[in-house]
């Protein structure tokens, strides 16, 4: 039975290589898209003619060469074997391709090795590969973006309630429920306060709706040990970036990576484990 668990994990990591390559696409389109929307609208609201651009969503048009257009093939494209065997250079120009897009490959794939692993072959699994999945999207594009997409925080969301309402999560549905009234609320109110204090917005609204949804998928008894672990991991990657000068202009760092990084800790160690560590 162990042998083929394992056996299932190695084809589900597999999968996961193929998905690493689709978020690839997410993370890079996705803000795109949302910008081509917002300046859409904003023409609207304006009474102008929004400006007619060629069709760019997740399936068109085919993925390119950032440095010189070049279509990328098939046989170019494939999970991280592509990557080798170009040695980290576009076919044509030879143009440097970020080292970003096998790493987000293979770790997908371990995501979805481990789920299956730790689950095994059941509706738990798929659901904590979706869950990966997203958080790992969502992570990204708040590293790049400082935006974390609607189009993914409340379907993470809903989906933990789902998930919790059909017990594929270790947590309850009133458990659930109420981690993402008090993890949304929680930030809300420190938000407002920061902003009254000091003028200034120390968070965005996406922090509210991804901290939600965590505390959706893990209940909202592990909303306290989550947040003082991001807190802790951003307090100290914010000074090594300060001390290095690699804080982009203004000098904040999103906090969606550190509620990310604290989601998977939470995955890995399981919402017992992670409160037992801080004292709750």
């Amino acid at each position: 039975m162990v042998d083929v668990q394992w056996f299932v994990a190695c084809v589900a990591g597999l999968f996961g290589l193929t998905i690493g390559s689709f978020l690839n696409v997410v993370i890079y389109r996705l803000p795109i898209m949302m910008d081509r929307q917002w300046k859409s609208g904003c023409a609207e609201i304006c009474d102008q003619s929004p400006e007619i651009l060629p069709p760019f969503n997740l399936m068109v048009p085919r993925s390119r060469c950032t440095h010189c257009g070049h279509s990328i093939r098939w046989y170019e494209n494939i999970p991280v074997i592509s990557y080798l065997v170009l040695r980290g250079r576009c076919s044509s120009c030879k143009a440097p391709i970020s080292a970003r897009y096998p790493l987000v490959e293979i770790t997908t794939a371990a995501l979805f090795f481990y789920s299956v692993w730790h689950w095994g072959p059941t509706s738990q699994a798929i659901s904590w590969c979706i869950f990966a999945a997203a958080l790992l999207s969502l992570a990204l594009i708040d590293w790049d973006t400082t935006l974390l997409p609607d189009d993914l925080t409340l379907p993470l969301l809903w989906f933990g309630l789902v998930a919790a309402a059909l017990k594929w999560t270790p947590v309850g549905l009133t458990s659930a429920f109420w981690g993402a009234v008090a993890g949304y609320l929680s930030l809300w109110v420190i938000y407002w306060v920061f902003k009254l204090v000091t003028g200034k917005e120390g968070m965005g609204y996406g922090d509210f709706k991804l901290f939600a949804a965590l505390g959706a998928w893990f209940g909202w008894q592990t909303l306290i040990p989550i947040i003082l672990l991001a807190s802790v991991i951003g307090a100290v990657i914010g000074i090594i970036m300060k001390l290095t000068t690699g804080l982009r202009e203004g000098g904040y760092v999103p906090f969606g990576p550190f509620l990310a990084g604290a989601g998977f800790t939470a995955l890995f160690v399981g919402p017992q484990r992670l409160q037992t560590a801080v004292g709750l």
